[in-house]
């Protein structure tokens, strides 16, 4: 019962940023960068955003996925930052609760609504246009090969494998330790940590049946999108991880490190079901909390070390930039150069 309620939610969770989930100077002489291979060995990753007021500091590091998959991850300034620290605000997230009546509901529903399946066992081919069917043959011929038992299976998980397949291939992976590095080190420096949830109880009225309908539905814009990240966006991937490898903060800045489910989350938070489960202006929520957060920490400590999504650090309008326009001092690594 609790796997099929765990996958009944997974189109809407992977439809977000990762919210789970760059150091400065000069980049080492020995970190290489290439543009479509990526790199390997020992890295340093990106330096540390400063974000300042009264005294009081807190420095931020951005993370991303996917990264190289051969890469080791070893950052100095990260160590010391963290063992100068007297918090640690781990990255933003979501908690969502089911009321149990909705989640009974759930568990009731006929196999027709099967969370991993397609609607009355349909074949990918019966739900796709042809023209993505084609493509979709395409890409798995490429990536995945003769599995038949996949073809059955709904959109988003398709979307998934293969995407996961592609990054395989690529030497790429979203499978990265960055945030558990961190985590390690809080816990070697003996400091304190504090989570960020948001926590939502969704579905107190919803209709069971046709939120899974119209779940199934929203699936196939997902395994469109990343079929064409596939396509024609692997390479800017490649070049992106080997960035935050690197610490190349430029070329950070010039690739927008989108997530590759913001198309998916543009459908989920327009659908009719995101107000039913209460989940429109989800993001927005997790900003409030993790500002709120932010604030608190730097109000009561000397110096924090947060870790944030790499999108909500150099966008115009991400967290970093809030702090910013109400009144903090933010500075980047380049920044902190001069």
């Amino acid at each position: 019962m609790h796997g099929k309620l765990a996958t009944c939610l997974c189109a809407l969770l992977l439809a977000m940023p990762t919210w789970a989930q760059s150091a400065g100077g000069a980049k080492p002489a020995d970190a290489v960068r290439l543009q479509t291979v990526t790199v390997i060995g020992i890295q340093p990753g990106p330096g540390l955003w400063k974000v300042s007021k009264g005294g009081h500091v807190m420095w931020v590091l951005g993370t991303l996925a996917p990264l190289p998959k051969h890469m080791k991850w070893r950052s100095t300034q990260v160590e010391q930052a963290i063992a100068q620290s007297q918090e640690l605000l781990e990255p933003p997230s979501a908690e969502l609760k089911m009321y149990e009546g909705l989640f009974n509901k759930l568990a009731l529903q006929p196999s027709t609504y099967s969370a991993s399946r397609n609607p009355d066992g349909a074949h990918l081919q019966q739900i796709l246009t042809p023209e993505m069917f084609a493509r979709w043959q395409a890409l798995k011929l490429q990536y995945i090969g003769d599995d038949s038992g996949i073809e059955r299976r709904r959109p988003i998980l398709v979307a998934m494998t293969l995407y996961d397949k592609a990054l395989n291939v690529a030497a790429l992976t979203d499978a990265t330790d960055v945030t558990d590095t961190v985590m390690k080190l809080a816990r070697k420096h003996d400091v304190k940590r504090t989570p960020v949830k948001y926590q939502l109880m969704v579905g107190a009225s919803t209709d069971a049946a046709e939120t899974l309908k119209q779940i199934n539905q929203r699936d196939l814009g997902c395994l469109d999108q990343t079929m064409g990240i596939i396509e024609h966006d692997m390479a800017a991937l490649t070049t992106r991880a080997n960035a935050w490898a690197t610490g190349d903060i430029t070329t950070l800045r010039d690739l927008s490190p989108e997530g590759r489910y913001d198309g998916c989350l543009v459908s989920v938070a327009n659908a009719d079901f995101a107000q039913q489960l209460g989940l429109e202006n989800l993001p927005e929520r997790i900003e409030v909390t993790w500002l709120a957060a932010a604030r608190s920490a730097l109000a009561r400590n000397t110096q924090t070390f947060a870790v944030l999504p790499m999108s909500q650090v150099l966008s115009p309008d991400g967290f970093v930039a809030k702090l910013k326009a109400e009144g903090y001092s933010v500075q980047s690594p380049e920044e902190q150069e001069l």
